[in-house]
């Protein structure tokens, strides 16, 4: 997957569009306002203006600034666990710049006991001293690896990817994966780092407040020649970012050449996209590829024409986009969703829309995947459709979607067998909520399948396959070796070797390697919404 040059080729979308794009996803992943990162990016620039950097270096800064943030949610199940609503943490965590080290504290364990039963909260509070930090850190590494891969894999630039894969060191050398110091560490990635929480202080509390804050960290957290230089020239780097930071004129200042993509370009582009949005819940692993090409298989056996079934393929990679902005407390809760968290729930759709809105070549995708949690009967969401808003797209997507989440587990329920799925789905029908049409086409879709090959990239034994995707699918070692009836001693080696073998070092990455190559999702017999109220 590269990036190529084919701006003006009909259908052909920007690179800039699509990063910027899951700029939007980040946004709301970091409990921020969309177009937080454009904003950022656009501080960064005219600091790097500032400082003199080079034609590369301000490349670097634009790309970096929109997606240094793409993977902080690769790990959000885990962020969940020991924080609760990890959106709201991240959100509220800019503000322990201006704390003391008590109040960082006390913030912390408010954190930490804010969810659970009581023996639950005493066990977090107590690991988190000897456990947290380094935790903490292993989040951050990577969602760096994995922001660098994608710019490689784009077609950014090393230049690019550097800056990515640098985004979290720290001036005084303390920051990760490698604990680079002062200038060892990019301009790129000093700039943006540096950008992000100015943005929010400065939005939030004033330039006044951005300055000070500043100061502060300049020598531990920032380049101290960055904080000066801002100190000096805040009005300016602040000023007029409504405008300035706003999608249209984001867009005009990326450096040339342009880059574009299209057709099967185009497509990878955005199976990369759907693998990134899937590392959201481990239950979702390899879900949008594995609905997007059940869709479109089914769009294919209904005759519909080869722009529609494209349409469709996209619409399925990035119908869940909008699940990024919603909590993991949301979609890894184990019991019945409350009616405010159904509602939250119930958003994604909706966000997905949102965030796609800007990309006129995605229009049709766009169109799409936005209702595919509509119903016939008016009953779906987020905008109440009855039958005569759906197209066979619209209904194929839809049945699609159902289908593949049946066969996929959730915190509430194991996966549905084959037989188990079809039922629910003809239930649907007679309902009035799914199209019978729509659902015969994905049902026969799903039958005609090939065989899962499972080719053990990699130079995985069947065994470590095996573990690889439950491991993809959020289980423990314990679990694990439960389900295979094995010693947990023999899943972590399994899991070492498995690590070793991918050249990866979290389960955020092992998963990528799984849906990428058809251990989870896309080669996962696919499949609905049950009566929790949960996609």
């Amino acid at each position: 997957m590269q990036g190529g040059t084919q701006a003006g080729v009909a259908g052909s979308v920007r690179i800039a569009e699509l990063v910027a794009t899951l700029s939007y996803a980040a946004d709301l992943g970091l409990g921020q306002p969309m177009e937080h990162c454009l904003r950022q990016t656009v501080i960064a620039l005219r600091l790097a203006e500032l400082t003199g950097a080079n034609a590369d270096e301000r490349t670097a800064t634009y790309y970096s600034g929109l997606l240094m943030n793409a993977y902080c949610h690769a790990d959000a199940s885990e962020q969940a666990r020991w924080f609760g609503d990890e959106i709201s943490f991240k959100a509220d965590s800019y503000e322990m710049l201006g704390m003391s080290a008590a109040q960082t504290a006390a913030f912390l364990v408010r954190k930490l006991a804010s969810h659970g039963t009581a023996l639950q909260r005493v066990r977090r509070l107590a690991a988190f001293p000897v456990a947290g930090e380094r935790t903490v850190e292993s989040w951050l590494a990577t969602h760096a690896a994995l922001g660098a891969r994608f710019a490689e894999g784009i077609g950014l630039g090393e230049a690019t990817a550097t800056a990515v894969r640098q985004a979290y060191e720290q001036w005084d050398g303390k920051g990760t994966p490698v604990h680079l110091r002062g200038t060892d560490i990019g301009l790129p990635s000093r700039l943006v780092q540096f950008a992000g929480p100015v943005e929010v202080i400065a939005r939030r509390h004033g330039a006044d407040r951005a300055v000070s804050l500043a100061h502060r960290h300049a020598g531990t957290l920032y380049d101290p020649e960055l904080a000066d230089l801002f100190a000096t020239h805040a009005s300016a780097v602040l000023g007029d970012l409504e405008t300035a930071a706003g999608w249209s004129d984001v867009l005009a200042a990326e450096p040339e050449p342009i880059r574009s993509v299209a057709g099967a370009e185009l497509d990878r582009v955005l199976e990369a996209m759907a693998d990134l949005v899937d590392l959201k819940s481990p239950y979702l692993a390899g879900h949008s590829r594995g609905v997007a090409h059940l869709a479109a298989e089914a769009a294919r056996g209904s005759g519909l024409p080869p722009d529609e079934q494209r349409d469709l393929l996209r619409a399925g990679l990035l119908h869940d986009l909008g699940r990024l902005g919603v909590a993991n407390t949301v979609w890894d809760k184990p019991g019945p969703l409350g009616e405010v968290e159904r509602e939250r729930a119930r958003l994604h759709p909706y966000l997905t829309d949102k965030m796609l809105s800007r990309v006129p070549a995605l229009a049709r995708s766009r169109e799409i995947a936005a209702k595919h949690h509509e119903r016939l009967d008016g009953s779906g969401y987020p905008r109440g459709l009855t039958a005569a808003g759906l197209t066979p797209a619209d209904r194929l997507l839809a049945a699609a979607d159902a289908f593949h989440a049946m066969l996929e587990s959730r915190p509430h329920r194991p996966p549905l067998s084959d037989e188990e799925a079809s039922a629910a789905l003809a239930s649907e029908v007679r309902s009035g909520r799914l199209d019978g049409d729509a659902v015969s086409a994905v049902l026969r879709a799903a039958g005609h399948r090939a065989p899962v090959r499972r080719d053990r990239p990699a130079g995985l034994t069947s065994r470590e396959a095996e573990v690889l995707a439950l491991l993809a699918r959020g289980r423990t070692n314990k679990q694990i070796a439960r389900e295979l009836g094995v010693a947990p001693k023999t899943v972590s080696n399994h899991v070492e070797h498995v690590y070793a073998k991918l050249g990866v070092r979290s389960r955020a990455a092992a998963t990528l390697f799984a849906a990428q190559h058809g251990l989870v999702g896309a080669f996962e017999p696919s499949v609905t919404r049950d009566e929790s109220g949960r996609p």
